[in-house]
């Protein structure tokens, strides 16, 4: 038996993309921040393209998140006819519990993807951790 490449797979639920987190991110160990991302079609299918971003601040900054909404509508369009996820995950080193800084991230990003699908995980101490489940947009 031969097991699918992981783009065959659909991400169906929350559960379904923590577990693809902890694939694509294994081990989930950072000794610094970076932030993924990772795209899923609208059946659930992972696109071949995931970008780390490295070395992201403890919070996130308007440059950094004006690019981000750049790339993510880029993708949308050219690759996902309009419609689509936007998965990310914040990785850094320390404890898979999340912080104010975290909590900082989640808030940033809810304001600059309020219309898109997306979520948000957190990597960190080995672990995947939901820290915003997928959002339908408005």
């Amino acid at each position: 038996m031969t097991t699918p490449p992981l783009t065959d797979a659909p991400v169906r639920s929350d559960a379904d993309l923590t577990a693809r987190w902890e694939l694509v991110l294994d081990p989930p160990e950072f000794a610094k921040r970076h932030l993924w991302l990772l795209w899923l079609d609208a059946y659930g299918r992972q696109l071949p393209i995931v970008i780390p971003v490295d070395d992201v601040p403890r919070v996130p900054d308007l440059q950094l998140l004006v690019g981000l909404r750049q790339v993510h509508e880029s993708l949308l369009a050219d690759q996902l006819g309009g419609r689509g996820h936007l998965a990310l995950a914040l990785c850094r080193p320390g404890s898979a519990v999340p912080t104010a800084d975290d909590e900082a991230w989640a808030e940033a990003l809810s304001g600059l993807l309020e219309d898109v699908s997306w979520s948000l995980h957190l990597a960190a101490d080995g672990s995947v951790v939901p820290l915003v489940p997928i959002s339908r947009g408005s």
